[in-house]
């Protein structure tokens, strides 16, 4: 019997793609934890998210940069974030739990999520072609997110810098997700 070896993988791993000024890529060895704060313990945990990331938890809509660089807080909601930072191996969620000190819940959500980057002066046209929310910068600033929709999928948009977005969608439509990217990119630019 023949001996084989699984390897974890993004959904979109390797994609790395230009229209005209237009990069699409995947983010290499990205982990999601969600942290979701417990009912009558919300200020508990925003101090060890303080404590833990050097900077206060968003509000929600906004995304911020922790201090030390390492990592990204994406407010999504009243009582749920998105911490996303960088990790090779699946121990994602024991890191970010162990920097909480039980102060909240947390559950990795690396597979359940497949992200695309698109950076360049086009990016905002090409989601402009496929996503109903106002990108505009005076509606939609650097470190703004969003939960909308994208070609009927769920999709969580962040501006992570002028002309730079980063796109999550549910992994198990990944490549429907990057072909609606990728068509809108080849039709602006």
């Amino acid at each position: 019997m023949p001996d084989f070896t699984l390897t974890a993988a993004p959904p979109l791993a390797g994609t790395d793609r230009s229209f005209g000024d237009i990069k699409l890529s995947t983010p290499k060895d990205l982990a999601i934890v969600s942290i979701a704060l417990p009912l009558g313990g919300e200020d508990a945990a925003k101090v060890a998210i303080k404590a833990a990331f050097g900077v206060a938890l968003p509000e929600i809509g906004l995304s911020v940069v922790a201090k030390d660089k390492s990592s990204v807080i994406m407010r999504l909601g009243l009582d749920q974030a998105f911490v996303l930072f960088p990790r090779a191996t699946p121990d994602a969620e024991p890191h970010i739990a162990a920097q909480l000190k039980g102060a909240a819940y947390t559950t990795d959500q690396t597979d359940a999520w497949c992200v695309l980057q698109i950076e360049g002066p086009g990016a905002r046209c090409v989601l402009e072609r496929i996503c109903p929310i106002d990108l505009h910068p005076d509606a939609f600033s650097v470190n703004a997110i969003a939960r909308t929709m994208m070609e009927h999928m769920g999709a969580i948009v962040a501006r992570t810098g002028e002309d730079t977005y980063l796109l999550l969608s549910a992994s198990s439509s990944a490549k429907s997700f990057l072909h609606a990217v990728e068509v809108s990119a080849q039709n602006v630019s």
